[in-house]
């Protein structure tokens, strides 16, 4: 576990049930797993499962800052470059907006979200 702050007494048990949860897993015979907490319970789960797909992060997304805040990060961005990068997704807003506007099919039951139409 990878924290940014000094760790305490919950950190220490949190640790020692995931690794009492790997070693049980390990004992059992499996192999490329990983052990986490799901709905409240500790869960082998397969790497394929954890690899599968990518999460972006939206460096000027305020979760973002969030985690830059709690974990005492400089923000290394100039007022410009968030500007630039607002004005980069605006433009290619702009671009999906008018590819599916000269869609030949229309779409059925589209809602209006954040501009973009979203079939129901």
């Amino acid at each position: 576990m990878i924290r940014a702050v000094r760790s305490n007494a919950s950190d220490n048990v949190y640790c020692t049930l995931l690794a009492h949860s790997a070693l049980h897993g390990a004992m059992a015979g499996y192999t490329g797993f990983t052990v986490a907490p799901v709905n409240g319970r500790h869960a082998y789960i397969p790497f394929y499962r954890i690899t599968e797909k990518q999460n972006k992060v939206v460096i000027t997304d305020r979760m973002w800052a969030r985690v830059l805040c709690s974990t005492n990060q400089p923000c290394f961005l100039s007022h410009e470059d968030v500007e630039n990068m607002k004005h980069e997704d605006d433009e290619h807003h702009l671009h999906n907006t008018q590819l599916l506007e000269s869609e030949s099919s229309p779409v059925k039951n589209s809602i209006k979200c954040n501009g973009s139409a979203a079939a129901v």
